[in-house]
């Protein structure tokens, strides 16, 4: 696990160096997400590090939509991402696009070709791969690699005007075809695309690659430390090498850092898309995603992701997080925020014969005892209730404490109640559970004179609230990945589990998002998707126990 100590944040340390040497005057970062996608609990924390970082020391942070690729973006996602970052908590300085910068970028692709450091080539992708070469051969010069820069220049711009169809021509940039990097091969740095930009229109049909045009977005900024994951630390030679030949003003520096991974959980952007495309979740907020929008209709909060990413800290080699230690910090943040209070996710009926019918007492009971603030709440109690499936057995194992024919049991908030009689239905099913109450046993009234090892919760039938309850489980079984086999044959088909129960009508007019701790039950959320006013849906964000402990 990545070391949580603060002081090993080795960006943090570079900044501090930069600042004291004078090699910086400032801090600006960015954050640039392709709209191709919603952001996940990855890109959490590489917006957790920037913003936190530009804050820490009085800088900036820019969000930047790196919108280069029109076949595979949308507005759906610029918006979805802007949406994010905000309910994380932080908000940019600056908001820029990529398409901002094209004219740009089109200019600084001509000087490359006027310096004789880019051409224009024929050569197909697959041909270009095969010309590249391998990690231990180096690869072999285009044909057109020799072209004069008249020509170049004369072609690149009957690209840009739509003269050739997609895939015909690229613009590569001219260095090095036997380099040991083989992002230096001669990398392709325009390419054409007959698509509709989202930003742009019909305006443009070649596109610059991200490669080429990251760092003059970033140097147009004025970024000084342009941090992104380790799988960029091959390119940052070719990120140095535009900043370089392009003439850029400001020259940012690359830093690199290990992205996130999780346990059972899938984080890349193009397998959570083929999960939406193929129906295995409803959409890109489907609580069992790992995508910001998912965590948050789950039930999580921005303080608790906050959390978990600094916890995690900032290292340079890759490892495998336990999503249990992202559990650890919603139930620590929960654990003071929500109320507490009783749910029956699969309901048994009890009667209580010796009770009065028709009586109904209102109990009074604290919502959660960590925090008084919370206040209290009335619970009305009946003689007809409701109690959870799994708090009763007919024919019980040893050890087992709740409520089975001739135990005592006590009702949470409530009184001692003794099983007395199964009844069935003709089929042999429980229908309901007769049993007797002792009315001096009655909760606060300092009784005495037994004790029970069982504690159950419950409703009052007459009262109770009807509610959906959605249960999740992790949605990718295994981290590993048999040959031949891909991610979707991992997938969970118990991910979910859907119930139908009761609640405390103190909860009759819970809103979407409002947060409950169900007693024994878990952490709940009610769902801003499917509630509706007539009906409450409430998603468990996480169980209460969790063996997981935070190493100081």
């Amino acid at each position: 696990m990545e070391n949580n100590n603060a002081s090993s944040n080795f960006i943090k340390n570079i900044v501090i160096e930069d600042l004291k040497s004078g090699k910086r005057k400032e801090v600006i970062t960015r954050f640039p997400p392709e709209p191709n996608g919603y952001l996940h609990i990855g890109h959490a924390k590489s917006i957790t590090l920037n913003f936190e970082l530009a804050d820490e020391f009085n800088g900036r942070t820019n969000l930047r939509f790196d919108d280069t690729n029109p076949i595979k973006e949308d507005t759906e996602y610029v918006e979805s991402i802007k949406e994010d970052v905000r309910w994380l908590g932080f908000e940019w300085d600056g908001l820029y696009f990529a398409s901002d910068y094209f004219e740009e970028m089109y200019k600084r692709a001509v000087l490359l070709i006027k310096k004789g450091k880019a051409y224009v080539c024929d050569l197909s992708p697959e041909e270009i791969r095969e010309y590249r070469g391998t990690l231990t051969e180096p690869g072999k010069e285009s044909p057109y690699r020799n072209r004069t820069v008249e020509e170049n220049l004369d072609l690149f711009e009957r690209m840009k005007n739509g003269e050739f169809k997609d895939g015909e021509k690229v613009l590569r940039a001219k260095i090095d075809m036997a380099s040991p990097n083989i992002n230096m091969r001669d990398p392709v740095i325009y390419r054409i695309a007959h698509a509709t930009h989202h930003n742009t229109g019909d305006k443009w049909c070649i596109y610059p690659m991200y490669d080429f045009a990251h760092p003059i977005e970033d140097a147009i900024e004025g970024i000084t430390h342009s941090i992104c994951t380790l799988e960029f630390e091959d390119h940052r030679p070719l990120y140095d090498w535009v900043i370089r030949e392009c003439e850029m003003e400001n020259q940012p520096q690359q830093i690199e850092f290990a992205r996130l991974n999780l346990t059972n959980t899938v984080m890349s952007k193009r397998k959570l898309k083929l999960l939406v495309d193929e129906g295995i979740v409803d959409a890109w907020d489907d609580p069992r995603m790992p995508t910001i929008s998912g965590l948050r209709r789950r039930g999580y909060t921005p303080e608790a992701i906050r959390n978990f990413c600094r916890a995690i800290g900032v290292s340079k080699s890759n490892s495998l997080v336990d999503v249990a230690m992202l559990e650890h910090f919603i139930r620590e943040d929960l654990k003071i925020k929500a109320p507490r209070t009783m749910g029956v996710l699969r309901p048994i009926k009890v009667v209580i014969t010796n009770y009065p019918e028709g009586k109904v007492e209102m109990l009074e009971a604290e919502n959660n005892q960590d925090n008084l603030e919370l206040g209290k709440r009335q619970i009305p109690f009946s003689r007809e209730l409701y109690i959870d499936a799994e708090d009763f057995m007919e024919n019980p194992p040893k050890k087992y404490f709740r409520l089975f024919p001739g135990n005592e049991v006590r009702l949470k908030h409530a009184y001692f109640i003794k099983c007395n009689e199964v009844i069935k239905d003709e089929n042999g099913n429980i229908k309901e559970i007769h049993c007797t109450y002792d009315p001096e046993t009655k909760s606060g009234t300092g009784f005495t004179g037994r004790k029970v090892k069982g504690t159950i919760h419950w409703v009052s039938a007459q009262h109770a609230v009807p509610a959906e309850f959605r249960l999740y489980n992790s949605l990718i079984l295994d981290d590993e990945q048999e040959e031949g086999k891909t991610f979707l044959d991992n997938i969970n088909p118990n991910s979910l589990e859907i119930t139908q129960g009761f609640v405390e009508p103190f909860m009759k007019n819970a809103k979407p998002n409002d947060k409950f701790q169900l007693v024994r039950h878990g952490y709940f959320n009610v769902d801003p998707k499917y509630t509706t006013k007539d009906k409450l849906v409430f998603n468990r964000t996480v169980s209460l126990k969790s063996s997981f402990k935070i190493q100081q």
